[in-house]
């Protein structure tokens, strides 16, 4: 059995880039880093689109399963496997590439996050970097892009939300992590 863990950290507007798709400083915080590779680290795998795989080299030689329509199917290649979903469901491809089962971490982007769904994650670590806002940005799901909050989404698919905790107060960051019943 494979258990799903998203990680991933927004804006005030729930963003997770700018309008040009990049990753932008006003998201980038030690305490959330910290947090989020402690949590890669210790998982079996990771789930990330290509993008995301292509902006983050992969220094601590994690197996990766990167999520791209350029895949013909499930691909092992020299830097992971190369997953098409439109090809081969997601728990086929969990089963070949992490054939013990075990925790998988998932960074996304949207389109990962998206293709699971809120309610296909075990737990979603969602930090919040309540200062910024990144208007026209890229929304953590898509729906946060005409307005719903995150935390709506997980809510409504199922998940139950922990205590929200500071994970670095003067920055004004905080973590909610929401887990399946």
């Amino acid at each position: 059995m494979h258990r799903l863990h998203a990680y991933a950290i927004v804006s005030a507007d729930d963003r997770i880039a700018d309008a040009q798709g990049r990753f932008p400083d006003c998201l980038r915080n030690d305490a959330d880093w910290a947090y989020f590779q402690a949590g890669l680290d210790a998982a079996r795998a990771t789930l990330l689109g290509r993008r995301s795989h292509e902006a983050s080299p992969n220094h601590r030689n994690r197996l990766r399963i990167v999520m791209s329509r350029s895949a013909d199917g499930l691909e092992r290649r020299a830097d992971g496997f190369w997953w098409n979903p439109a090809r081969v469901p997601l728990a086929q491809a969990l089963a070949q590439a992490v054939p013990e089962g075990g925790d998988i971490g998932v960074p996304g982007g949207q389109d990962v996050f998206d293709h699971v769904g809120p309610g296909g994650f075990t737990s979603f670590h969602l930090a919040r970097a309540h200062d910024a806002r990144l208007p026209g940005g890229r929304g953590l799901f898509r729906a946060c892009e005409s307005g719903i909050a995150a935390e709506e989404l997980l809510h409504a698919a199922g998940l139950v939300a922990g205590p929200p905790i500071w994970l670095d107060e003067p920055a004004r960051v905080s973590l909610r992590v929401f887990r399946a019943p």
